[in-house]
């Protein structure tokens, strides 16, 4: 008898904009941002196996097992420990890019298993519990492309357009930490409301201060912006600029590719896992 299996995108996000609004007293920032889903990440595997645990395997280097987010993911769930599951994740999502690829593959795990398993979690609670791994995860849990407040775990779905994005990632990681923690971060950006977004009255409140510590983040934005719009996304590496059309999107694509790594990946507003 086949063992039950899903394999599923774990996509990766944008965030169209990100301002700084404040700051709480334990430390954590208060944002105003839009997430963009994409139809392009990760491919995870899941199969229920008969060896009890968690089985990892693909493209897990460099990250300690006790500290990937899949793990973690797993382990909130306190799964019966008789049960037995193989994770298989396809990386393409580069670390510390600003794509969200961690979060999403924490966001899937917790929605294939609970799917896998039948444990009975609702959305609410899988985003609750999401939560407490990364600001980022209750967005992926819910599929949808949102506005989003407070720490970012406030979320309002919102119809975008049906866009094609270049994403350049410079070849660097940016510790999401260090940026936040930086003194000349701005962290008073007067808040704004949606329609502000599509007056294209936004910026990312973060991107002066990646710029001036990782210059190649700096070259691959000025590049980007001669050819469209260019922005980075949270808190970097990678900077997108938006498209019409896939025919756009791929003239500028082939241009940057003998300087850049390039992603084209066309949005989405909404993502149901298989």
């Amino acid at each position: 008898m086949n063992k039950p299996v899903i394999e599923t995108l774990s996509p990766a996000k944008l965030n169209l904009f990100l301002h700084v609004v404040g700051q709480r007293a334990d430390g954590y920032h208060e944002l105003q941002t839009v997430f963009q889903l994409l139809d392009w990440g990760d491919v995870m595997r899941f199969e229920v196996t008969d060896t009890p645990g968690l089985q990892l395997t693909g493209d897990v280097s460099g990250v300690p097992y006790s500290d990937n987010l899949i793990v973690k993911a797993a382990n909130l769930l306190d799964l019966d420990p008789g049960l037995g599951v193989s994770i298989n994740i396809q990386k393409v999502v580069p670390m510390g890019g600003g794509l969200g690829g961690g979060s999403s593959n924490a966001a899937t795990t917790l929605c294939a298993l609970n799917s896998l398993f039948k444990l009975g979690y609702s959305a609410q609670a899988l985003a609750s519990l999401g939560a407490t791994l990364g600001a980022d995860v209750p967005v992926f849990v819910r599929g949808e492309s949102a506005w989003a407040e407070g720490i970012g775990d406030k979320l309002t779905p919102i119809t975008l357009p049906r866009r094609w994005f270049i994403i350049i990632y410079p070849n660097c990681h940016v510790s999401t930490q260090e940026i936040f923690g930086a003194p000349e971060l701005t962290r008073n950006t007067p808040p704004i409301t949606v329609s502000a977004l599509f007056e294209g009255s936004v910026r990312n409140d973060l991107q002066p201060v990646v710029e001036r510590r990782y210059e190649q983040v700096k070259v691959a934005r000025e590049w980007l912006s001669q050819h469209g719009l260019a922005a980075m996304t949270g808190s970097g590496a990678c900077v997108f600029a938006a498209f019409d059309s896939r025919d756009e999107a791929m003239q500028v694509a082939t241009l940057a590719e003998n300087e850049f790594h390039v992603i084209v990946a066309q949005g989405i507003n909404r993502y149901t896992m298989v």
